[in-house]
């Protein structure tokens, strides 16, 4: 008879090869599936959950047509008008990718006075650099950057490398929201321009993820983890988001929801306007982003993100399913491009061979296995200045 540690021993080995032989299920419209994705179900025709609630919000949210276009004129129009008598229209955060740089041509052209925002975070590509340079260079805008304290910024990015949690990138992305609504508040900016869009992010997948204005895990990550302050570094949480929206009346809208955004036809433009490079795919013009895309979610979280992102252009139109899957046989990376970027970051980190591998294997965790804001308490603090104010 086998003992209760043997028994265990053979459950373990069960469900391993179980797993190992399980077939891979893929959505016969998108190529969305089910390998490290608990949140994808499929209906009778097999289609995903992902591509089937995206198709339904086409006539809701992006509008590439007509009726795109008179909406756009009149968001132009509301955004000239809010601005007079001040020295900006709108503002915008540029990072040198595609999204936020085509916004900012389009901008551009329709003659609204940007203030263009950059975090330097360190671990921007040298084709990102020159692209921002380019499109600046060529608009006009003005432009301004912060560089977050290195010692600091890096320490925490490791902290959250150490936590082994998915979004590692949430040091960077709160630190940039935090200072351009620092920016809105100084120069009284009524609207955000964001390069969030419908034709290339409408399909996520869900999980191994997390929300960037959390503060309170971002900041419980660092008191585990840290070794170092975070006390010259500008944070901002969802309260502080809502206040500001509610208090200083800003306004964050997506305009590339009401044009018809293609990839492919955005980097000509952006090529004939300034000389902008192409950078290697979506999210990687930036060395962290670009690590994190494709290695640290793939390696850690069986998550590879060119599934949502090429799903995206399937639903949109630009890509079809049989090119999106040959596009998915190319390797992730290049592995000397790679090393290099490991290298890179290493030094950033200040950390050997040896912890950053002990880093890459470290235990996966979730950003909930760590403290978490309260949001029943968020949002009711929320609704009542609402009322106040309303």
């Amino acid at each position: 008879m086998l003992c209760k540690k043997q028994k265990l021993v053979e459950i373990d080995l069960f469900n391993y090869f179980k797993e190992l032989l399980k077939e891979m299920r893929r959505c016969n419209r998108c190529i969305m599936d089910d390998v490290a994705d608990k949140y994808i179900v499929f209906d009778e025709a097999g289609y995903c959950n992902y591509c089937s609630n995206t198709l339904k919000q086409l006539g809701t949210v992006y509008f590439p047509n007509v009726e795109g276009e008179g909406r756009l004129k009149n968001l132009i129009s509301e955004i000239k008008a809010q601005g007079k008598n001040k020295k900006y229209d709108c503002i915008m955060g540029i990072s040198g990718g595609l999204d936020s740089s085509y916004l900012a041509y389009l901008g551009h052209l329709w003659g609204v006075r940007v203030l263009a925002v950059h975090i330097d975070d360190g671990y921007d590509t040298e084709i990102s650099k020159n692209n921002i340079k380019k499109l600046i260079d060529k608009t006009g805008f003005d432009f301004e950057v912060i560089t977050p304290d290195a010692e600091q910024f890096n320490d925490l990015t490791l902290a959250y490398m150490k936590a082994g949690v998915p979004n590692i990138a949430i040091p960077q992305d709160n630190i940039l929201n935090a200072f351009l609504y620092q920016k809105v508040k100084e120069y009284n900016i009524g609207y955000f321009l964001s390069g969030d869009n419908f034709a290339l992010e409408c399909i996520m997948q869900k999980g191994n993820t997390y929300k960037s204005r959390d503060v309170v895990n971002l900041k419980d990550i660092h008191n585990r983890f840290g070794r170092k302050p975070i006390s010259n570094l500008l944070f901002m949480s969802t309260l502080q988001k809502e206040i500001m929206e509610l208090f200083h009346t800003v306004k964050k809208v997506t305009p590339l929801n009401l044009v018809d955004y293609n990839r492919e036809r955005a980097f000509r433009e952006l090529n004939d306007f300034c000389g902008f490079e192409y950078y290697g795919g979506k999210h990687l013009e930036n060395i962290l982003t670009a690590f994190i895309q494709l290695y640290w979610f793939p390696k850690k979280f069986g998550v590879d993100k060119r599934k949502s992102h090429l799903s995206s252009m399937i639903v949109s139109g630009q890509m079809t399913r049989e090119q999106a899957l040959e596009e998915m046989q190319k390797p992730l990376y290049e592995e000397k491009q790679m090393e290099q970027y490991m290298s890179f970051i290493k030094d950033k980190l200040g950390v050997s061979d040896e912890e950053f591998s002990n880093l890459l294997n470290v235990e996966p965790h979730q950003h909930q296995d760590y403290a978490i804001e309260d949001d029943t308490i968020t949002y009711r603090i929320i609704r009542a200045l609402y009322k106040l104010v309303h």
